[in-house]
């Protein structure tokens, strides 16, 4: 077992936009459907996959390519470090102030080890100044605990 971290920033409004971070579902419209609903599927089909939008399931951040993985290690605690410098890091730009209580923080990267070394994934979001967000995910791989039959993006 291993994990891979992945990091994104940006508008509110982009990470708003659901159905880009979402899998399209198995089966295509039937024949018949609107053509709008047609056109919606090819869309997200072609972009999910691709898009730089944290999925609204941690676990399919595994689907993605393997150019989004930030970094990967071995033990729950080094991806937890990762976890807790990132936050380090953007904590001064947390829109909320309670947020960025170093304490708080610290007790959330030490959850974050013990949830990793159980096998969860771990998936964290914080508003930033401007309306922007932040999303920060740790995902267990080799295999993932809520979707195992997902490949390692980066093997």
């Amino acid at each position: 077992m291993h994990h891979h971290g992945y990091l994104w920033t940006g508008p509110k409004a982009s990470f708003d936009n659901e159905a880009l971070r979402r899998p399209p579902h198995p089966e295509p419209p039937p024949a018949g459907s609107r053509p709008e609903l047609i056109q919606r599927y090819r869309e997200v089909a072609s972009e999910f996959p691709t898009v730089d939008l944290p999925p609204l399931e941690t676990a399919y951040w595994l689907m993605k390519p393997r150019s989004l993985v930030r970094a990967t290690w071995g033990e729950a605690k080094e991806a937890a470090s990762w976890l807790g410098d990132q936050l380090a890091e953007y904590a001064p730009r947390f829109a909320f102030e309670a947020q960025r209580d170093t304490t708080q923080l610290a007790r959330l990267v030490n959850s974050t080890a013990e949830r990793l070394e159980s096998g969860a994934d771990v998936s964290l979001g914080f508003y930033l100044e401007r309306p922007a967000y932040l999303s920060l995910a740790v995902v267990t791989c080799s295999p993932n605990g809520s979707k195992p039959d997902l490949a390692c993006p980066v093997r």
